[in-house]
């Protein structure tokens, strides 16, 4: 039992982790094989386990902390990132994980945890066993990605639930990911939140970085009857204020 308490304060782990207490891999091996029998501890996926509460037989892990150790530059992002901050008007499946290193996509407990490629670790912080996005990379990495994560609608309803940003930040990101169109979408989207208490300057800087380049916000606009924001050079949705207002609920 006291092997268990050991694995269960640890959370999730692998077989190098608790050879470190064990004193080599082969006896750690021989544990994890032991408490899996005893459905004391679950596999996640290969060299991953999480121990189990042996009231529930739940793991005792939540998913951010899954995500967090995958590898070892791990970390939750994007629309994941936003419901650990309690910031998203749903719930996913998708347990959205970024890394410099490779791992296969992998389903454990209901969730598919997915892994998006990421050229560099700036903007991610440690809480506790979690290693999340910062708000301000979070709000870019779901800007530049909504077509692919969450979407348009489920952007903007996270959006209205962040009351502060910092400009110097969002730029930091901005700057790093060094993308004219993420600048032209990150300066028209977030113009239409004053709750996050945005300088002119920030606005000013994302015009600029834009170049007088003309694109539709995503590609479907083609589609369905858009409106030209000349500010900002992009072809945004007709009922753009309907959706800020959905459900008479007003998000900005």
């Amino acid at each position: 039992m006291n092997q268990y308490i050991k694995l269960l304060k640890m959370g999730c782990f692998n077989r190098e982790e608790v050879a470190g207490f064990t004193g080599n891999i082969h006896t750690a091996d021989t544990l994890l094989y032991t408490q899996k029998k005893k459905r004391y501890i679950a596999s996640i996926r290969r060299n991953l386990y999480t121990a189990l509460s042996l009231e529930t037989g739940e793991p005792v892990c939540t998913p951010y902390q899954i995500a967090s150790h995958i590898s070892d530059d791990s970390y939750v992002s994007h629309h994941s990132a936003f419901e650990y901050y309690g910031m998203a008007n749903q719930v996913f499946s998708e347990v959205y994980v970024s890394s410099t290193s490779k791992f296969n996509d992998f389903e454990f407990d209901g969730r598919h945890y997915i892994r998006i490629y990421s050229k560099w670790l700036d903007g991610v912080t440690t809480i506790g066993k979690v290693r999340v996005t910062d708000l301000e990379r979070t709000v870019v990495d779901n800007i530049k990605d909504f077509t692919k994560i969450g979407g348009f609608e489920e952007l903007l309803h996270c959006l209205s639930m962040v009351t502060y940003l910092s400009s110097e930040m969002l730029l930091r990101y901005l700057y790093k990911y060094d993308n004219q169109f993420l600048w032209q979408k990150t300066g028209y989207i977030l113009s239409n939140f004053s709750n996050m208490k945005l300088e002119k300057d920030f606005f000013d800087t994302c015009k600029k970085e834009s170049k007088n380049s003309v694109r539709y916000l995503y590609e479907e606009l083609k589609y369905e009857n858009p409106i030209y924001a000349k500010e900002c050079g992009l072809f945004v949705p007709r009922n753009m204020i309907s959706l800020l207002n959905e459900g008479g609920e007003s998000l900005v």
